[in-house]
């Protein structure tokens, strides 16, 4: 009976044979009426993805408290004109578009997941060439089963998870799926034991790509019972959290709608106590409530976002999410890739040893600038660098270097030739006619091979005929009899030379071996004979440097409070070695690798994930674990990743970071944010950036809500009031359209500038905020409650002292102009507070006497808008029959600003004496 093919069956560990028989299949393939009886059973090779529709997607924006508020709103306004007369439509409508604003930019990021998802589908091959009835045939790849031959070569797409059963000088690029960066050598022989992905050198998996050779393979896996169906499965599975800011803004929406509620029913409840008209009493009330609605804050808060956003974008940092802006600025923990992150991705040669003489190679990278310690050359130094450079098939490319076509090893290789200065080298790169090599003429070459472990070159140069080699140095040392020593052949000292070699691997040096053997003139080819019996010249030892801004970064990151852990595919030994270079991890003895994590369950991975921050021969899986046993500490995870396979981990995390150039579709889909230069210090960067970002939405928050604090306290007050003093029986102080003209206009005009405020130089020296952090903390509402009162007594006493006289006025028309000229006067005095109190909450702490009035043009030009606007109002006809307001004495002024002024200094005197209370509680 045939078994069924399943993600757990390792396919690696057996042999062709045992395949074919599990699968009841052979190298003849299927028959075409088979292949149709296994479609039928295990369904087409694709990926499927349930969508809701774009009409439920769009109904779904609705459902956020923050929208309730906008439609309260809406709806309050529209009343208001049908009912009173009110010329409010302009109002409905702005905010009715607000509403729409905030919906479609919900609707388009509603579809990241979805798009993460589908964009695996780009990586399904569309047709594969299949043996089927004994014959070749191109097929659809939609069409392959298990149990089917393909035949791949180099430049094929794998269209299915395969099982190879031969090869001929394969190998594969599976970054996508593994994230190595260098293509794998194939091979049909089964693997004992168990094997991470990266390691199963007899398989083949979909979406990868065949680099060079030929092979055949046998589908064990089709759609979602492959490698990228488990991940696309994963991912759908996977639910995006939501940011710390988001969740604070919908408990702090909620906080307003309950208050708002409660306040208005109150009012209303009062008034009817009092005995006014229900008219009069609903209208009171509804004025309270539009009063008491920020509907100016979502516009604010999304323009401080997409600020911030904009900002980083200027810094290599392409955020997908608004809200993932701030995010970065309450994370605790990065976990972040090695490779072109925290290291350039570009081999460099550090070490060489040649001689009996240990030489340092400075410089970092591709570019063929460095020097040598000691800067003295023996001949068999000079040699070991003419076999790296000519034994090699890489090229520098660029006016002065910088990239590299070819193996990033050859590379390291070819620059650290040229950093020497040799001048058959030099006159080989000043040579712009010439190949590679130049008059040293390449005859033949043996190619590296994994079994073999070493490259061999036959050039010809004036006449003689020289073999390079180089390769892992146990296999090139054993290939040695003698080895030049001061310019001198002399027997060779193979221990002593490996144990000099495994000094320089334990400094996570990749190390190559250089010898060379001169061979008879008429040599033409390489013969098998001709490798033995070589003079050895030197080790070279290579790394990938970390970056200097990635050392920084890390230190910077350490006196902001985060801690940096490092997730890599590499050996445990090359990770540690360049986590020691990047400090990371510096005070902690261990270490984990893929294997550690695979035996751990996930609450043992709990129990230890605190105090490791280096994990070694990781797959993307155990990166997905790590995310979410920090994130059940209470950590906000910031994760980077670049392959097909990060894309969980990405989505799991608080903020994903793909990378812009390594990365793939999937993963930019299912990131937040990406890096557009792979560099960890733009993270850095960005998480200053959200920081600040925080901070101007903070005093967003904090400047505008005293302005429905304060006007919400002008509606009650007048209601209590009216039994006492007539002028309150049939006018409030501030009229609806003027209230909302103040929560829409000038909590806008004068919120904004504040988001323009210049950074603070020390938020990387201080700890990341607790993501649990309300918004509405005590100081917040001792600052809300003193500027609320500020603004409402300035109002009331404005009103009352022009509004009076009006009270034994018996005409009707000049007691009507008198009250509406009063009226002008409060909402002119309300606008002034809000120009005082603008001038205090640049800083949430500091004292506004600290900064520079210069320093933010934009606070500059805000407040000078709202003047001439609020002059306009006042004195232009347009404005009198838009806000029913009348023209102002010039006198007055002197009053209203005097009453202004508290709005200044009132929230000053506040800072000092809490930090005085701090200081002395040794805060």
């Amino acid at each position: 009976m045939r078994s069924e093919p399943s993600n757990e069956t390792a396919w690696y560990r057996l042999t062709a044979e045992q395949v074919f028989e599990t699968l009841e299949s052979g190298e003849s393939g299927l028959t075409s009426e088979e292949s149709k009886a296994r479609l039928e059973r295990y369904g087409y090779n694709e990926l499927t993805f349930k969508k809701r529709s774009a009409f439920v997607r769009f109904l779904m924006q609705f459902k956020s408290p923050l929208i309730y508020i906008l439609l309260a709103s809406a709806a309050i306004t529209s009343t208001l004109s049908l009912w009173a007369g009110a010329e409010m439509w302009m109002d409905t409508t702005v905010i009715v578009a607000v509403v729409i604003a905030n919906t479609i930019i919900g609707y388009i990021q509603e579809g990241k997941a979805e798009a993460s998802a589908e964009a695996l589908l780009k990586m399904m091959t569309p047709t594969a060439t299949v043996v089927r009835d004994g014959g070749e045939a191109v097929i659809q790849a939609s069409e392959l089963v298990p149990g089917d031959v393909v035949i791949l070569e180099g430049g094929d797409k794998v269209p299915a998870d395969l099982r190879l059963f031969h090869t001929k000088n394969m190998s594969a690029d599976e970054a996508a799926i593994t994230g190595e960066s260098m293509p794998v050598t194939k091979h049909p022989d089964p693997i004992a034991g168990k094997a991470t992905i990266a390691d199963q050198r007899c398989m083949v998996f979909s979406g990868t790509f065949v680099t060079k050779g030929v092979g055949q393979g046998v589908v064990v896996g089709t759609g979602e019972r492959t490698e990228i169906g488990r991940i696309a499965k994963l991912i759908k599975e996977t639910e995006k959290i939501t940011t710390p800011l988001t969740r604070k803004m919908e408990e702090f929406t909620r906080f307003l709608i309950i208050a708002i509620l409660a306040i208005t029913i109150f009012n209303f409840a009062l008034a009817v106590w009092f005995e006014y008209g229900i008219v009069y009493a609903f209208l009171a009330s509804v004025s309270l409530a539009v009063a008491a609605i920020p509907e100016g804050l979502p516009a604010v808060v999304t323009m401080a976002l997409a600020i911030g956003v904009t900002a980083m974008a200027r810094k290599d940092s392409i955020v997908k999410r608004l809200p993932a802006a701030e995010t970065l600025g309450c994370t605790t923990v990065i976990c972040s890739d090695k490779t072109g992150t925290l290291t350039k991705n570009q081999m460099t040669v550090s070490r060489i040893y040649s001689g009996g003489t240990d030489y340092v190679v400075s410089g970092v990278g591709y570019n063929p600038e460095g020097e040598f310690t000691p800067s003295r050359m023996s001949e068999e130094m000079i040699g070991t660098l003419k076999v790296g450079y000519f034994c090699n098939n890489a090229k520098v490319v660029g006016e002065d270097g910088h990239a590299v076509i070819g193996d990033p090893t050859e590379g390291a290789l070819l620059v650290s030739a040229m950093k020497a200065g040799i001048e058959e080298i030099k006159e080989i790169e000043e040579d712009a006619g010439s190949t590679q090599g130049g008059s040293m003429q390449r005859l033949d070459e043996v190619p590296f091979d994994s079994e073999q472990q070493y490259m061999a070159t036959l050039h010809e140069r004036n006449g003689e005929r020289i073999i390079y080699v180089k390769g892992s140095p146990e296999r090139v040392i054993g290939m040695c009899g003698t080895r030049m020593m001061d310019g001198s052949i002399e027997p060779i000292d193979r221990g002593a030379i490996l144990e000099k070699a495994e000094e320089m691997a334990e400094e996570a040096l990749r190390l190559l071996a250089m010898a060379y053997k001169v061979v008879p003139p008429d040599r033409m080819s390489i013969d098998r004979s001709d490798l033995t019996d070589l003079t050895f010249l030197g080790i070279e030892g290579m790394i990938d440097p970390p970056r200097d801004e990635a050392i920084d970064g890390v230190r910077m990151c350490k006196s902001a409070g985060i801690r940096v852990a490092m997730v890599t595919g590499d050996h445990v030994t090359t990770a540690k070695a360049i986590a020691g270079k990047l400090g990371i991890g510096t005070d902690e003895k261990r270490a984990l690798t893929g294997d550690d994590l695979s035996q751990m369950s996930d609450d043992e991975l709990y129990d230890v994930v605190e105090g490791v921050s280096v994990y070694a021969r990781a797959l993307p899986k155990h990166k997905f674990r790590i995310v979410k046993a920090l994130q059940k500490h209470g950590e906000v995870v910031a994760v980077t990743g670049d392959g097909v396979n990060d894309a969980p981990a990405l989505k799991a995390a608080d903020i994903g970071i793909a990378m812009g150039v390594t990365g793939t579709e999937v993963s930019k889909e299912a990131s937040d944010m990406i890096l557009a230069d792979d560099n960890f210090a733009t993270i850095v960067s960005a998480v200053e950036e959200g920081r600040y970002v925080y901070n101007n939405i903070k005093k967003v928050i904090l400047y505008t809500l005293p302005t429905n604090g304060g006007q919400a306290l002008l509606v009650i007050g007048a209601i209590l009031l009216a039994p006492f003093l007539a002028l309150f029986h049939d006018k409030l102080p501030l009229e609806p359209v003027q209230i909302l003209w103040i929560n829409l206009f000038d909590a806008v005009a004068l919120a904004l500038p504040l988001i323009m405020e210049p950074m603070e130089k020390d938020l990387l020296k201080k700890p990341p905020r607790n993501q649990d952090e309300r918004i509405t903390d005590p100081p917040f509402f001792r600052k809300v409650g003193l500027i609320s009162i500020v603004m409402a007594v300035a109002g009331f006493a404005i009103y009352y002292h022009y509004g009076i006289p009006a009270i034994d006025v018996v005409d009707s028309d000049l007691h009507n102009s008198m009250i509406a000229r009063a009226q002008t006067a409060a909402f002119t005095t309300v606008v002034l507070v809000h120009l005082c109190y603008l001038m205090t909450a640049r800083s949430i702490t500091d004292s506004a006497f600290t900064r520079s009035p210069f320093s933010n043009r934009w606070l500059l030009l805000g407040i000078a808008i709202t003047i001439v606007v609020q002059l306009a109002i006042v004195y232009h006809p347009v404005g009198n029959a838009i806000l029913g307001t009348l023209p102002l004495p010039f006198d007055w002024w002197g009053l209203m600003i005097l009453f202004a002024l508290p709005g200044f200094f009132v929230i000053e005197i506040e800072k000092w004496v809490t930090k005085r209370f701090r200081r002395r509680r040794g805060d």
